[in-house]
């Protein structure tokens, strides 16, 4: 034992009077650089030597000298200064969200004791808390407990009175076939036209073709950018095309969980909160047309939290398994499409999210990004002269049926797939992330579909790039990726051409302006 604490000895002390050596020098290197005596000492011993016009040299050469250090000393305050204002600004955003975190949870007590006050009142009363009917003589009905409360007969309560209400107005109804004949390179110039003719609304072919590519890909869709470039009205104006208003759902930084977004039972009420939300998913369910939840700002809140359920749920290979809990047991009076307390999610609904990227929202996270299909809206559109266009009645399986046609008709083709290989292959090589299964898989959906609608394939594998992989690199080490970005997009104009990947190389730009 003491031959080997003798080697160990021996052995790390290797590293560290390396190390030691190695930071002894930098202090020696730094303190020979500012020796401003020896400096001042060299001078003068050459001083007497010197002819006038060389004495004009040395005054040269010191000034020189001065102006580096100077220079250097600049720089060395420059980046202390950047650093420290990074922390603060990382140390800002993270108090900004704390501070939203407490208030979320002072919003949820406040709300527990308004919930608790509200019983307190109806006990007090000695009412039942459905609805404290007495009768014709002011005394209350017959079924009073010995606490003075109604006994609840749930073959004739109704807790889901919204519901209930689309279940008497729809019930009857059957889907319509509306004898859609139309492609979807005809679709997209008429959803076009109807926004600039009826709207004044502005889109290019380069948002309107991702965005079709993306109802393709699932159900969700994430608009995302800076404020004011029409994310919100690009849901709107879909939905009035296809005469089935968005509905309209703002997430606020309250929300938790599923509860907040589809309603909860309230046990003192006796009936569930019916959300916007819900309605629409109900609606939907009695007809084949294309509906739409915008899910706005959906980021004031974690996605993750709230949407979760849903996400896991919309992935399932049959929709028979698209089936959210509401309640925990049925009554006899629920609405009928509320089957022992869960509801099948609709496959002719579409939710559509909102984002603003800024320091008062929360980041989306890989879990949500890889299911949905994200479009950046980052510029606006100069105003155009269209032809006129009128709204269009849609059934929501002849979309799906371009759709799977256009799959079919305009697969990812050999040389396309090797160019996505031999992608992938880089960024594995380079930046250590490689492709999931679900990517792939949505990408064999988007450039068909992208092609269907006029585009070229090439172009939608460079849109998918840039928005489905390259913006994991948002999450990398700055000192990963810094010396990588400027290869990569000489490696891309190599392989395709000069500017062909504009997304991708538009992306890796802006991504190193950032750092």
């Amino acid at each position: 034992m003491n031959t080997f604490i003798r080697f160990f000895y021996e052995f790390i002390s290797i590293f560290v009077d390396g190390f030691m050596m190695v930071i002894k020098g930098i202090f020696e290197g730094i303190s020979k650089m500012f020796n401003f005596g020896e400096y001042a000492k060299l001078i003068s011993n050459y001083q007497d030597n010197f002819t006038a016009g060389e004495k004009i040299l040395v005054t040269l050469s010191v000034i020189v000298l001065v102006v580096i250090i100077l220079l250097l000393v600049f720089l060395l305050i420059m980046f202390i200064r950047k650093i420290l204002r990074k922390a603060d600004k990382n140390l800002d955003k993270d108090e900004l969200l704390s501070e939203i975190s407490d208030l979320n949870e002072q919003v949820t007590k406040l709300m527990k004791e308004r919930d608790e006050i509200m019983a307190m009142k109806v006990s007090q009363l000695g009412i039942n808390p459905e609805d404290g009917e007495t009768d014709e003589n002011g005394e209350e009905k017959e079924g009073t407990g010995e606490e003075g409360e109604e006994e609840l007969d749930l073959d004739t309560a109704i807790r889901f009175p919204k519901l209930v209400s689309i279940d008497n107005e729809l019930g009857e109804t059957k889907p319509k076939n509306y004898d859609n004949s139309f492609t979807l390179e005809e679709l997209i110039e008429n959803f076009r036209c109807f926004a600039a003719s009826q709207l004044k609304l502005y889109y290019d072919y380069d948002i309107l073709r991702p965005f079709f590519g993306g109802l393709a890909c699932g159900k969700l869709i994430i608009l995302q950018g800076i404020s004011g470039t029409g994310k919100t009205s690009l849901a709107y104006a879909w939905g009035k095309f296809v005469e089935q208003d968005s509905c309209v759902s703002s997430v606020e930084p309250s929300w938790k969980d599923k509860s907040d977004f589809l309603g909860y039972f309230n046990e003192f009420t006796k009936k569930f909160n019916e959300t916007r939300a819900l309605g629409e998913i109900y609606e939907a369910g009695f007809d084949d047309d294309v509906h739409t939840i915008i899910l706005d700002e959906m980021n004031l809140a974690r996605v993750e939290y709230y949407f979760a359920d849903l996400l896991s749920i919309l992935e399932m290979p049959s929709r028979d398994e698209w089936l959210v809990d509401i309640v925990s047991s049925s009554w006899p009076s629920d609405p009928k499409r509320l089957v022992k307390g869960k509801l099948r999610l609709p496959g002719n609904l579409w939710y559509i999210g909102t984002i603003n990227n800024d320091d008062s929202t929360f980041m989306v996270t890989d879990k949500v990004y890889d299911r949905a299909m994200p479009i950046d809206i980052n510029t606006k559109v100069a105003p155009f002269k269209c032809r006129e266009q009128e709204s269009m009645k849609i059934n929501a399986s002849y979309l799906e049926q371009q759709f799977a046609e256009a799959i079919e008709k305009y697969p990812l083709t050999e040389k396309g797939y090797q160019s996505v290989v031999e992608i992938d292959d880089y960024v594995i090589e380079h930046f250590r992330i490689a492709f999931g299964n679900r990517i792939m898989k949505q990408l064999n959906t988007f450039a068909p579909v992208y092609v269907a609608c006029g585009g070229k394939e090439i172009e939608a594998i460079d849109y998918f790039i840039a928005r489905k992989v390259l913006r994991k690199f948002d999450q990398l080490s700055v000192a990963v990726i810094r010396d990588e970005i400027d290869p990569f997009i000489s490696w891309l104009n190599k392989r395709f051409g000069k500017g062909v990947m504009k997304e991708c190389i538009a992306y890796l730009t802006n991504l190193k302006k950032s750092i």
